[in-house]
């Protein structure tokens, strides 16, 4: 990545002469050298999982999660920087209580993801911040049904049928198309993330990880929690099994 002239990527409110913004292009770099994550849209909800790779055997089992509430019925996954990550939930929570507070009344997806991708949006127009080193994929059931979207490290946000972020992106948006989600079931989208999650992680198997997934939906009375572990270790035993049969 060579700008043209020199100087351009030492500030994120410098524009390149052709328009690009270094500082931004550098944080997508921070977020396709993490785990991937990935999030699906179904019929009766949202599930997400996240591929969280362990960097010491000493780590303390489900410690640092990448998967966060924001809300009772909104979650977020996160691939990059991990305290970019939590900053973030931080403010979508701020956000989320501040509409529920001033409303009276759980807020749209759409609200508080607008508004969180204002806020990182604005870590790219001064030289004294940097822009957030993170993907965040946001994941909700409100009055119009279940919501997906991505906030990018520019501040753009995308709505999504099925999302992937992180080092395994492509093959994980490669798989997600061939899922006909809008006939799927939380509980039948459960097993196919974790089958994803295993498959991306298959090009990186000499680093351990860690399957973390949530899902809100009918299951859930509309509230996001992480999946239970007796389903979640069933979807991983078919997603171990799934990965020898494709091998």
């Amino acid at each position: 990545m060579t700008s043209i002239g020199t100087g351009y990527d030492l500030s994120a409110s410098t524009y390149s002469p052709d328009g690009r913004i270094f500082q931004v292009e550098y944080a997508n770099k921070a977020v396709e050298n993490s785990g991937t994550a990935i999030g699906l849209r179904v019929k009766d909800g949202i599930v997400l999982a996240v591929e969280k790779i362990i960097h010491s055997k000493l780590l303390v089992p489900e410690a640092n999660r990448r998967i966060q509430n924001l809300d009772k019925h909104l979650g977020m996954a996160t691939s990059g920087f991990q305290a970019d990550g939590r900053s973030l939930a931080n403010r979508g929570r701020d956000e989320a209580t501040s509409y529920r507070d001033y409303y009276r009344q759980p807020s749209p997806v759409k609200e508080v993801v607008n508004r969180l991708s204002m806020y990182v949006q604005a870590y790219t127009l001064y030289s004294s911040v940097r822009p957030f080193g993170v993907s965040a994929i946001i994941g909700g059931v409100d009055k119009t049904g279940p919501r997906l979207f991505i906030v990018e490290p520019s501040g753009v946000a995308y709505g999504y049928h099925g999302a992937a972020v992180g080092k395994g992106r492509q093959l994980a948006k490669t798989e997600i198309e061939k899922l006909k989600l809008s006939e799927l079931s939380t509980r039948e989208a459960v097993a196919e993330a974790a089958r994803i999650i295993y498959l991306v992680h298959d090009d990186a198997k000499e680093k351990e990880f860690e399957l973390e997934m949530s899902w809100i939906g009918d299951e859930t009375n509309g509230l996001h929690v992480p999946v239970p572990e007796g389903l979640l270790a069933e979807a991983e035993r078919k997603a171990k099994e799934a990965l020898e049969t494709f091998e």
